[in-house]
């Protein structure tokens, strides 16, 4: 009996210290996460930089990590190394393109002649008819093409681009953001940022004057690239202060927050709501509507972009510099796509012309560089000089491959 009891004593006391060992196991590994977690966000933030444990779990592919990068300067840095899904989990998304004229789709900033930010209805339609712009046949259907898999053969068409759930999207993020000797201008569908629910940011949408087709947005101001991917084209958090501002019958279902940190730019600076952490605009914003200020995550004050109250509604350049090669997807078309070209290349309505694979070959760029070169530098009132100066090429090299 004694030696029962003996054995049955180890047995618990074994029992015991194997419980021990397994929550000190456990406790370590959670204090050395939460170390890891505020060594990052230490190292990060102590320039007023990228806090990469403030990107969404819903978003993440793998956990953010920092790595060696260089800038557009030719300077070396640290980079925050983010990779998301083609859309983070629980994001609704919605609506796009009507289906009727009796439907309501999402918004559209026309710049044509009435020119505003309309929400894409009926009333909407008809007037784009009376300038020659037909969205719609006899029977009030509108014409809506998947630019994912389809390129447009109507004049016009509405476009609303299916989502590719196998894409990943990979961004480098400058963890101490630097100062640009010039501001960079952020053209038509230029890289602005990745907002903290882990969505990738691009500047205005392609005109419907310059293509013929409208890529509606819904109506928290994204839309899906033809490469299958979400992405903003506007500071969604505060976008309900623009429809309020331009009369709008529109609202956007995301928590509205007009001080709070919406997103990361590609230079690293943060990107506001409208307002500053009193509840004021700011007056004193330069021309990329930035400043110097006191946040609520840095009170100390730091450079930062604020939204505007018109729509778009995001910086209109970047003053700090960005890194090489700071977008990449695993998309098969579409902005940040490695082998570029297939319908819609560069972005909704963007389908490139007959010449522009052999124009990208002769210059040694790829096809994407070269549309979104055209397209942020005036698309057909294009600036040679200034696309030839992005492509790191001549002008005359330019005008000699364009095709006509």
């Amino acid at each position: 009996m004694k030696t029962k009891i003996l054995y049955n004593g180890i047995l618990v006391s074994m029992a015991l210290t194997l419980t021990a060992c397994s929550q000190l196991a456990e406790q370590y590994s959670v204090e050395a996460a939460n170390d890891t977690s505020q060594t990052l966000k230490t190292a990060s933030t102590a320039n007023g930089g990228v806090d990469m444990t403030r990107i969404s779990q819903d978003a993440l592919v793998k956990a953010p990590e920092t790595v060696d990068c260089t800038l557009e300067n030719g300077a070396a840095a640290k980079c925050a190394k983010i990779v998301v899904k083609h859309q983070p989990d629980n994001l609704k998304i919605g609506p796009f393109c009507p289906e009727t004229l009796d439907d309501k789709g999402g918004v559209w900033n026309w710049d044509g002649e009435e020119s505003g930010l309309y929400r894409i209805d009926e009333k909407f339609l008809t007037m784009l008819e009376t300038q020659g712009y037909q969205f719609y046949d006899a029977d009030g259907k509108v014409n809506i093409v998947d630019v994912r898999t389809t390129q447009p053969t109507a004049n016009n068409a509405c476009l609303s681009a299916s989502a590719d759930e196998s894409v990943e999207m990979t961004i480098l993020l400058p963890l101490s953001p630097v100062k640009a000797d010039q501001a960079t201008s952020l053209g038509t569908v230029a890289k602005v940022g990745l907002a903290l629910d882990g969505v990738p940011i691009f500047a205005d949408a392609p005109s419907v004057l310059q293509t013929g087709h409208m890529p509606a947005l819904d109506t928290c101001g994204g839309h899906i690239d033809p490469g299958g991917w979400y992405h903003w084209h506007a500071t969604s958090t505060d976008i309900n202060s623009v429809f309020e501002h331009e009369h709008v019958d529109a609202s956007c279902a995301l928590e509205q927050k007009a001080d709070a940190l919406f997103a990361y730019a590609f230079d690293g600076y943060p990107i506001y709501g409208s307002v500053d952490s009193d509840g004021k605009i700011p007056t004193d914003l330069d021309a990329c509507n930035g400043h110097t200020g006191a946040t609520l995550e840095n009170p100390k004050g730091g450079y930062h972009y604020h939204a505007s109250t018109e729509f778009p509604n995001l910086p209109s350049c970047l003053s700090g510099v960005v890194a090489k090669d700071n977008f990449t997807t695993t998309a098969k078309q579409g902005i940040g796509a490695q082998g570029g070209g297939g319908p819609g290349a560069g972005g909704p309505g963007q389908g490139l012309p007959p010449g522009f694979d052999t124009a990208a070959t002769t210059l040694g760029v790829s096809e994407t560089e070269l549309l979104s070169a055209i397209m942020k530098n005036g698309g057909r009132e294009l600036d040679t000089a200034a696309a030839a100066k992005d492509l790191g090429v001549t002008e005359a090299a330019l005008k000699a491959a364009l095709p006509n």
